[in-house]
């Protein structure tokens, strides 16, 4: 479970885990199932009255998860909405007289409906904001050439000259009006050197259909505009968006127009042709490759101001949700080497730096920060020539700082904050967590006849015996696993498991299986067995959630 939410509670009942079978079970596996449960829980297998009143209560749950999933209209529900949707008499779907088809076609189509419900409520903003920072003086060659006789220097002359050189500021509203129509205001200003400007957006954007859209944009401040721009999918492989924009200058009106020509290579490439004309012309073309963990951009630009060649390489670690880019680009301005990293530091959040070093630009070092849709940008000028110093502290103190930044507060934050969440979960969910467990126990009980059988008949034939099986918050170091107090000894229901020397658990929690509970509700959480199979040892440890197969040769522990 995730431990966002404060008001987390306990998971609603899994049927398919009870049963122990997977989502997509045929009927012969559900009535399986469901006889294997009823020759444990059946309250005439018990003749103690203490046990029957238990077994009743087991047997009765079987019976529900049993009743709901042979019946097509019911699992149909259930499989869209759990529980809830079928304690709901005037739900808007339970239309007995449908198939499971249309009642799963139907619920797609509420749930679009609902979805789009919520658009409609939502203004999706987005903003973005820059400081340009100017520290060339950090790293000035020239500090020795001062012209000391001119003046006599003061006490803050010793300290760099460190400035914001420019500011953007932009920020963004939607407003949807129908399905098919949205209207967005959007408005920008920016300053430099102590002169600056601004300007407001508005645009209606319609949908035609999935394969084309038109929008149309007013701008007011920096000199009016108006532009049109339109997107239309021509084939399976190709597509195209462009438009044309008036700007009205006191000189006349200066026309623009921009195309896009896109073609899709192949699965992961897709090649682009560009031009934009008006004052400025320039016409490019540019082939994008992207899979699972590589991306690359190759771009060429011709026109004014400059024309260029640019080459842009991404590397995706998704384990550690972190990307490396390296980007070279060359042309009449001169020549530029990018290099950095991006890494998602939170749910919402991305961090991302990188170092740029070129002629005549020299040394920058540019930091953004992404949080849901507003982008906070830092580029920081460092010096105006290559020179190694600010090359060395650009690549090495951004790695620093966020290291410590996030070992020293960050990390100990969040670990303070989840174990607060978390306990609060607990708190919130504690007579219910005592009812699990409580049945858990009983349900333990009630297999106890099952269990010496089965393990007396696994031992006769030296197949597989359970030795010890624990479930809750289990830490794994170095293959040995370190057990917290917030486990359940599950060694009884494992064993009832097996069948003919075989035991398979499917792809669900196994905190619904009979016999099981969550003791660490919010965590992660682990099974681990220890078990005997020809005699030979064998221990393994899987997540929450993961398949289990036993016997396996690669659960063999070396015994000495």
């Amino acid at each position: 479970m995730d431990a966002d939410s404060d008001e987390e509670t306990v998971s609603e009942e899994d049927f398919y885990s009870f049963l122990n079978i997977p989502k997509e079970a045929s009927k012969e596996e559900i009535n399986n199932a469901y006889r294997r449960l009823s020759r444990i829980y059946h309250p005439d297998k018990h003749l103690d009255p203490t046990l029957k009143s238990k077994a009743e209560v087991m047997f009765n749950k079987t019976k529900r998860a049993y009743e709901v999933l042979s019946d097509p209209h019911q699992r149909a529900i259930y499989d869209s909405l759990g529980t809830k949707g079928l304690e709901t008499e005037g739900w808007e779907i339970v239309q007995r007289t449908k198939t499971p088809a249309e009642i799963r076609a139907e619920y797609e189509q509420l749930a679009e409906e609902r979805a789009e419900r919520r658009k409609k409520q939502a203004t999706n903003p987005s903003g973005n904001i820059t400081i340009a920072i100017n520290a060339t003086d950090l790293f000035n060659p020239y500090d020795e050439i001062l012209l000391e006789e001119e003046y006599e220097p003061g006490i803050l002359s010793s300290f760099a000259n460190v400035e914001v050189s420019s500011m953007q500021f932009s920020q963004s509203v939607d407003f949807p009006l129908t399905q098919k129509d949205t209207c967005t205001l959007s408005g920008q200003l920016h300053t430099q050197n102590g002169t600056g400007g601004g300007g407001v957006n508005w645009s209606w954007r319609h949908l035609f259909s999935n394969r084309s859209w038109a929008e149309v944009e007013a701008t007011a401040g920096s000199g009016p505009a108006l532009s049109l721009k339109a997107f239309r999918t021509l084939s399976k492989r190709f597509f195209w968006n462009g438009g044309t924009i008036l700007q009205f200058t006191p000189e006349g009106i200066r026309p623009g127009i921009m195309s896009t020509l896109a073609m899709q290579i192949d699965k992961h490439s897709v090649g682009y042709i560009s031009y934009h004309g008006g004052v400025r012309s320039l016409f490019a073309t540019q082939i994008v490759r992207d899979t699972e963990n590589n991306r690359y951009n190759f771009l060429i630009q011709v026109g004014l101001p400059h024309s260029f060649v640019q080459l842009q390489y991404t590397r995706k670690m998704i384990t550690q949700e972190l990307k490396v880019k390296l980007a070279v680009k060359m042309g009449t301005f001169g020549g530029v080497v990018e290099y950095g990293l991006e890494k998602k530091v939170s749910k919402h959040s991305n961090l991302a730096f990188s170092v740029v070093c070129g002629v005549p630009a020299g040394v920058k070092l540019k930091i953004r920060l992404t949080r849901a849709n507003q982008v906070y940008s830092f580029p920081i000028h460092l010096c105006e020539e290559i020179m190694p110093s600010p090359i060395f502290y650009a690549t090495v103190v951004p790695i620093i700082v966020y290291v410590v930044v996030k070992k020293g507060f960050v990390e100990p934050f969040l670990k303070e904050e989840k174990s607060k969440k978390l306990e609060k979960q607990k708190q919130n969910n504690f007579s219910k967590l005592l009812e699990k467990r409580k049945e858990a126990l009983a349900a333990q009980e009630l297999m106890q006849a099952t269990y010496t059988r089965i393990r007396d008949e696994e031992e006769k034939r030296k197949g597989l015996v359970i030795i010890k099986a624990i479930y809750g918050k289990i830490m794994r170091e170095s293959g040995d696993s370190e057990v917290s107090s917030d486990v359940l000894d599950v060694t009884v229901p494992i064993q009832c498991l097996v069948k003919d020397s075989k035991l398979i658990i499917h792809e669900n929690s196994k905190s619904e299986l009979p016999g099981f509970f969550d003791p660490a509700l919010g965590e992660e959480k682990m099974l681990h067995i220890i078990y005997n199979y020809h005699e030979q040892p064998h221990e393994v440890t899987v997540s929450d959630t993961e398949a289990l197969r036993l016997p396996k040769t690669a659960h063999r522990t070396n015994v000495t």
